[in-house]
């Protein structure tokens, strides 16, 4: 695939859009090696887990708050980490400003674990409102009105 330029065209589209097959094999790439916390916060209200879910920040982050459901995998100790190598991994860090999912999910595939990252992160998990644990119990904020809907009745649709 390369890239042309059109001066002619709106800043948008400056460089046109891939070609329908290019861009299928794009985003099909991109789904099989992503997922959202919507999805996943989806996938532990209905008991449909069919992946691990692993946090990978340190000790500390995870007392600060975790996701029930979770398994605790600091990046440092991956290498060792005793999983089910024919489940699906979901791995999450931070946020999108941290490569530590990206990270692990590496040396998890390098390893020859199927593995997605959450995007997002905890951050997000967090700001769309999900629950997390925290040393005072479990709590959910209310969805920052920025970055998810805020009426439960009015979801994504995505």
């Amino acid at each position: 695939m390369t890239a042309t330029v059109n001066s002619q065209a709106s800043r948008a589209m400056t460089i046109p859009p891939a070609s329908p097959a290019d861009a299928a094999a794009h985003f099909a790439a991109r789904l099989a090696l992503y997922t959202d916390v919507s999805d996943v916060a989806a996938a532990l209200a209905d008991g449909t887990v069919d992946f691990t879910l692993v946090d990978t920040r340190g000790d500390a982050a995870w007392q600060q708050a975790h996701i029930d459901g979770a398994v605790h995998i600091p990046s440092a100790e991956l290498a060792a980490a005793d999983l089910d190598p024919s489940r699906p991994v979901v791995v999450h860090c931070w946020g999108p400003g941290c490569d530590g999912a990206a990270k692990a999910a590496l040396a998890l595939a390098l390893r020859g674990f199927r593995v997605k990252e959450m995007v997002g992160g905890i951050e997000y998990w967090i700001r769309e409102g999900f629950p997390v644990r925290t040393p005072g119990g479990v709590r959910a904020d209310r969805p920052d009105p920025l970055t998810a809907p805020t009426d439960p009745a009015v979801g994504c649709a995505c």
